[in-house]
């Protein structure tokens, strides 16, 4: 943080909560968060570069550690969408599955690093004095990656069904056909469809967001003075191997539910 301004609670995780942004013309909405988008490109491409790379060397004798870590993924996650789906596209959604996965995991293992030192490096190092590390605590992260599961579960809906039989669905499931429940139907379809990548995706903004603010609280503790510093260092070490079981989970649920909206898109009601 700048040397020039007084720490206080509030501009402490003002600072910290701030993005690096551009804004196009007078409109807000227009408004680009630069360090969310370059920060998941570079983990999409070190996710991507990392699988490709173990890939490309692999052997069939004797696995590397790496190569064992990757094919237990691989395998674990394949198995999770066999599991899970039930359609005949199972050879699609199982790399999509497994590049949300490790996408995600990646950004959400940003909150990991620590925060201070990692504001530090970017206003010092890179002359940033705003730059949000983890992308995930970005509602419009989630809610992008939410509204691609969204448009491939209607695109896959129909794909499989036709378009005249996905709008039959619409207006007559689940309450009959008969013309006077068309309304009925399509209201409850259109909640239905609306609620998916909505809860999608809070759910994973809200839990990164909410392990955010609480190393936020801890570092604010940390800076009262060395009792507050050794306790900060102690919670913050406990909050953050507590926080690697969270990252973790919370991918796997966004990896699982894209995987049911999906599954659900190839069934028929």
């Amino acid at each position: 943080m700048a040397a020039d301004k007084e720490l206080t609670p509030t501009s402490y995780i003002e600072h910290h909560l701030t993005y690096y942004s551009t804004q196009f013309g007078e409109d807000p909405f227009w408004t680009l968060h630069i360090d969310t988008l370059v920060t998941s490109i570079i983990l999409g491409f070190i996710g991507i570069g990392f699988i490709w790379l173990v890939v490309r060397k692999a052997t069939p004798g004797v696995p590397t550690k790496r190569q064992a870590f990757v094919e237990l993924t691989v395998e674990f996650i394949d198995n999770e969408v066999k599991n899970s789906f039930h359609g005949n596209r199972h050879v699609f959604v199982a790399p999509t599955a497994l590049t949300i996965f490790v996408w995600v995991l990646l950004m959400n293992t940003m909150d990991i690093l620590p925060i201070d030192i990692m504001a530090w490096i970017y206003e010092h190092v890179f002359g940033l004095n705003y730059w949000k590390t983890v992308p995930t605590t970005d509602v419009n992260t989630t809610f992008a990656l939410a509204l691609s599961i969204f448009f491939l579960m209607i695109f896959f809906s129909i794909k499989v069904k036709g378009l005249g039989g996905w709008m039959h669905e619409l207006f007559c499931t689940p309450f009959g056909k008969n013309p006077l429940l068309w309304i009925l139907n399509l209201l409850f379809n259109f909640i239905e469809y609306v609620s998916k990548p909505l809860s999608h995706s809070l759910r994973l903004f809200g839990n990164i967001y909410a392990g955010e603010i609480i190393f936020l609280l801890i570092g604010m503790w940390a800076a009262t003075g060395v009792v507050g510093t050794f306790f900060g260092v102690f919670l913050g070490a406990g909050w953050a191997i507590f926080h690697i079981l969270i990252v973790t989970l919370q991918a796997f649920i966004f990896m699982m539910l894209a995987v049911v909206y999906i599954s659900m898109a190839h069934e028929s009601h």
